[in-house]
C-alpha cells in the first residue's frame, strides 16, 4: 500500500524510480543517455522551480521568499493587521483576502465577532484588500476557487493553507509571517528537502481522498519522514484522480508536519481553472526528465481501504475493516493512550460503544476545507439515497465548503437527497473542525471528514469534566455509517453506483457579495474598532541576563497548539491579547496563567523602574537573587529581566495560530524549553513574539516545575550566535549548571528576539 524508500531517489521520465546508490548514475545514463549530477537533478523538481522563482536572496540555500497572495480568516486577521498597523502599514502590497469562516456564527460574546468582521471590511477598504463575508466560503475553498494559480505561492495564517493540487505552493504560518509580507519583508527559510510522493493505481469504489490522506499520515507522522519538507506528488496515479480528490488529499498534508506540497498538473486541473473562469491561471507542472528527491514514498492507490483515525490524533490510523475485526483490542489501546493525552482528568471510555459486537457512532459531520467539497458531498448523497438516519441519538450534519458548491448541490438534487434522510445541511463554516459547532454530548463519539481530532478539539471542556471524541473518516464512509443508523461501516460495503456529477461554478454569488478593492486603497476610510479589539501591550527588549520561573511542565509525547491555547469559544477573544491569554493552557494546566502572572509582575516593575522583588511578595525573589549573586555578583538593576518559561517535550503540533506563542508572551513568557519543536511554524511564532526557542537534550530534566533558572549573558549569546548556552537551576545549595541551545536562527530572527518581538523590530515611532 505505502512504502517509504530509505535515502534519496531519482525520478526518471516521471515514471521510473532509481534509488540513490553507486549505480544510480549509470542506470540513469542508460535510460536517458545523459550524465547528470545529484545537485543538477535536485533543481528539476517542481518545488525547486517554484521556490527559485519566488526567492529574492540569490542564494537557493538561504531562501528569502516573497509570496504572490495572502489569506487570513476572522480569528487571525485582526491581530495581523493590528501588528502591521503598529509597524507603519499604509497599503496591502499584494492581494490579501480576509475571509470570515471561523467566528461567523456570531454566537459568543455579544457583538465581538461581528465587530471583527466589520474591522476586516473597513481594513479591506482602507488598505486595498478583499473581504469575504460570513457563510460565503471557508478560507481554503475560496482560495482554491479564486486565488490559486499554477506556479504561484500563497501564504495563509491557517495551517491548512494547501493548494498544491492546483499547482500552487501554499504555506500555512502564524500571523507574524504575514505581517512581514505586508511590510515588504521576506519569508526566510533554508532550502527545504523535497519528498517525492509517487502515486500508482487508482482508488477502488468507496475509497475517498480522506482515506488516502490518513493512510499517508499514519505512515509518516511519527517518524518525521516529511517534517518541514515539501511533499511533491508525482507518478501515473495522479492522473487517476479528479481535481476534487487531489484537493482532498492535499489539504491533509498539513497533518504530516510537512512545510508545503505541490502536485504535477494535467488536463484535469486545467479544466478546474476553466470551470472557475480562470483558465489563464493554469500552468502545466511536471518534474524534469531526471529529478532528485531527498526521500521517496510510493503509494498504491488501489490498495487503500476506508480508513479511520482514532482519538486523539490524525496519525492514529487503522482501516475500518481492521478496527471492526479487532474492536475491543483497539478500543482498549485507544483508551490507554487517552490516559496520557487527558492526564487522567476524566474517565474516558470507548468500549461501551460496542453493542452486539458493533461499534456505535453518535454523530457524523462532513465539513470544511477537507470534507465540504462538491464530489465528497455528491458521493455521500449517492450512498444515502433512499435511506434515513433514524430517529435515535445519531445525527448527521453537512457543511458545503462554499456557497457556489451549495448552490450546485441544490441544482443537481444532492442537497434534497441528503435532507430527505433526516440529515441537516448548513452553510460554509469551519466550526466543527475547531470546536465551535456541533459539539457532541458528553462521552459521545463523532466521525468527521474534517482535519483534526485532538483532545477537546470538538468543543468539550476537560476542565468542566466533559469529554467527547472525534475520529476522522472520509465522507463516503460517514455516509455509509449514517445509512446504517450509526453502526460504523466502510463505504466499500456500499453496493450501489456513484453518479457522475458535472460541476458548474456560479461566479455571480461572489460578484454580488464579496468586497474586492481591486488593489486600490482608500486611506480616508476609518477603521471600525469594536470594544474587544485591543492593541498589543508594550514589550521590552531582551535583557542582558534572565531569571526565568518554570511555570508548566508537560511530558506528553506531543503538545498541540490546541492545548497551548484552546480553540472553540476562546476564538472570539483573539482580537484581545490580554483577554485571550486568560485561556492559555487552561485545558492542560489550569494553574499556568496565575503562575505566569506572578513572575510577570517582576518584569513589569523592571520596565517601570521599580523594585521587582517588592512587586512579587508571594515569590521568594530576594532569596533567588541572593543565590544568583553569590556566583554572579554583577547581576543587578538595569541588566536583568524576569519572566516565565514552560517545558514541553515536543510542542506546537497542529494549528498555525500565533496565539499559542503570543499568549505566553503577554503573560510574561520569555522562552520555551523543548526536546524538539513539532513544527517550523510554532517555532517561528515563538521567535516572532520575542521568545527564546530553547532546546534541551532528551533525558532527565535538570529542573522541575516552579524552579527558577538563571541565564547569564543571554543577550550576548544571541548576538554572538553562541551554540551552547550555559544556564543554571537555582537550588537551596546554589546554582546547578546545564546546557541549552537555540538551534539555527537567521540574522533577522536574532534581531527580532533581541528587540523583544516583531512589533518592536518594525515599530515606527
Amino acid at each position: 500500500m505505502i512504502e517509504l524508500l530509505q535515502g534519496g531517489a531519482y525520478l526518471v521520465n516521471g515514471t521510473e524510480i532509481v534509488q540513490d546508490s553507486g549505480e544510480a548514475a549509470a542506470a540513469i545514463k542508460a535510460k536517458t543517455g545523459k550524465d547528470i549530477t545529484k545537485q543538477e537533478a535536485a533543481k528539476n523538481t517542481i518545488a525547486y522551480g517554484i521556490l527559485e522563482s519566488h526567492n529574492t536572496s540569490g542564494n537557493m540555500d538561504k531562501l528569502k521568499i516573497r509570496f504572490d497572495k495572502l489569506t487570513s480568516h476572522d480569528i487571525t486577521f485582526v491581530g495581523i493587521i493590528q501588528t502591521a498597523r503598529a509597524s507603519g502599514l499604509t497599503k496591502f502590497p499584494m492581494p490579501y483576502v480576509l475571509t470570515n469562516c471561523h467566528n461567523s456564527l456570531c454566537a459568543v460574546g455579544g457583538t465581538i465577532n461581528e465587530d471583527d468582521h466589520m474591522f476586516g471590511l473597513s481594513c479591506a477598504k482602507k488598505y486595498g484588500g478583499v473581504y469575504v463575508p460570513p457563510h460565503q466560503a471557508v478560507i481554503h475553498q475560496f482560495a482554491r476557487e479564486m486565488l490559486a494559480g499554477g506556479g504561484k505561492m500563497i501564504l495563509g495564517s491557517d495551517s491548512h493553507t494547501r493548494y498544491g493540487a492546483l499547482g500552487t505552493m501554499a504555506v500555512g504560518e502564524g500571523g507574524p509571517e504575514l505581517v512581514k509580507q505586508l511590510l515588504n519583508q521576506t519569508y526566510d527559510i533554508n532550502m527545504p528537502g523535497v519528498v517525492g510522493i509517487y502515486l500508482t493505481g487508482e482508488p477502488v469504489k468507496g475509497v475517498g481522498p480522506q482515506d488516502v490522506a490518513l493512510a499517508i499520515i499514519g505512515a509518516v507522522f511519527k517518524n518525521g519522514f516529511v517534517k518541514n519538507k515539501v511533499m511533491e506528488f508525482v507518478g501515473p496515479g495522479v492522473s487517476s484522480l479528479s481535481a476534487d480528490f487531489r484537493i482532498g488529499v492535499d489539504v491533509m498534508t498539513t497533518e504530516t508536519t510537512c512545510l508545503s506540497s505541490i502536485w504535477r498538473t494535467d488536463a484535469e486541473i486545467e479544466e478546474f481553472y476553466e470551470i472557475h473562469g480562470r483558465k489563464e491561471e493554469y500552468a502545466e507542472l511536471n518534474p524534469g526528465q531526471v529529478a532528485y528527491y531527498d526521500n521517496m514514498m510510493t503509494v498504491d492507490l488501489s490498495a487503500i481501504r476506508p480508513m479511520i483515525a482514532m482519538p486523539f490524533h490524525p496519525s492514529n490510523t487503522y482501516t475500518i475493516e481492521e478496527l471492526n475485526a479487532n474492536l475491543m483490542d483497539i478500543l482498549d489501546e485507544t483508551e490507554k493512550r487517552a490516559l496520557v493525552s487527558l492526564d487522567g482528568a476524566v474517565d474516558f471510555k470507548l468500549k461501551n460503544k460496542v453493542v452486539n459486537g458493533k461499534f456505535m457512532v453518535d454523530q457524523g459531520i462532513i465539513a470544511g476545507c477537507a470534507g465540504g467539497g462538491f464530489e465528497n458531498i455528491c458521493a455521500a448523497a449517492d450512498i444515502l439515497k433512499g435511506q434515513y438516519i433514524g430517529s435515535d441519538g445519531f445525527t448527521l450534519s453537512v457543511y458545503p465548503a462554499s456557497m457556489p458548491v451549495y448552490m450546485e448541490l441544490i441544482k443537481n438534487g444532492c442537497a434534497a437527497t441528503i435532507l430527505e434522510t433526516g440529515a441537516v445541511m448548513k452553510t460554509a463554516f469551519c466550526g466543527p473542525c475547531f470546536g465551535a459547532g456541533d459539539t457532541p454530548a458528553n462521552n459521545a463519539f463523532s466521525i468527521r471528514h474534517s482535519t483534526r481530532n485532538f483532545p477537546n478539539r470538538e468543543g468539550s471542556k476537560l476542565q468542566n469534566g466533559q469529554i467527547s471524541s472525534v475520529a476522522l473518516m472520509d465522507a463516503r464512509s460517514i455516509a455509509a455509517t449514517a445509512a446504517n443508523k450509526g453502526v460504523l461501516t466502510p463505504a466499500t460495503d456500499f453496493d450501489g453506483e456513484f453518479g457522475k456529477y458535472k460541476y458548474h461554478f456560479d461566479s455571480k454569488i461572489y460578484a454580488n457579495r464579496v468586497f474586492d478593492s481591486k488593489g486600490v486603497a482608500d486611506p480616508d476610510v476609518e477603521i471600525q474598532l469594536g470594544p474587544n479589539i485591543k492593541d498589543w501591550p508594550a514589550m521590552c527588549a531582551l535583557p542582558e541576563n534572565l531569571v526565568l520561573r518554570v511555570v508548566s511542565e508537560i511530558h506528553d509525547p506531543v503538545t498541540t497548539t490546541d492545548e497551548l491555547i484552546p480553540s472553540g469559544e476562546t476564538s472570539s477573544y483573539r482580537s484581545n491579547p490580554l483577554g485571550l491569554a486568560e485561556f492559555a493552557l487552561s485545558r492542560k494546566d489550569p494553574a499556568y496563567v496565575g503562575r505566569a502572572k506572578q513572575i510577570r509582575a517582576a518584569q513589569e516593575a523592571v520596565m517601570e523602574d521599580k523594585c521587582p522583588i517588592e512587586a512579587c511578595p508571594d515569590l521568594e525573589l530576594q532569596k533567588v537573587c541572593d543565590t544568583i549573586r553569590a556566583s554572579f555578583p554583577e547581576m543587578g538593576k538595569g541588566n536583568v529581566g524576569f519572566g516565565s518559561t514552560i517545558f514541553a517535550v515536543k510542542p506546537g503540533d497542529g494549528s498555525a495560530r500565533e496565539q499559542a506563542a503570543s499568549c505566553q508572551k503577554v503573560l510574561g513568557g520569555w522562552a520555551n524549553i523543548a526536546n524538539e519543536y513539532a513544527t517550523k511554524r510554532y517555532r517561528s511564532n515563538l521567535i516572532n513574539w520575542g521568545m527564546l526557542p530553547f532546546l534541551i537534550e532528551e533525558g532527565d530534566l535538570p529542573f522541575k516545575n516552579l524552579d527558577y533558572l538563571y541565564i547569564p549573558g543571554i543577550k550576548k549569546a544571541v548576538e554572538d550566535k553562541t551554540e551552547v548556552i550555559k544556564a543554571y537551576v537555582v537550588t537551596e545549595d546554589g546554582l546547578k549548571e546545564f546546557d541549552l541551545r537555540l538551534g539555527d536562527l537567521t540574522d533577522e530572527e536574532r534581531q527580532i528576539i533581541l528587540r523583544g518581538c516583531l512589533i518592536n523590530y518594525n515599530r515606527v515611532d
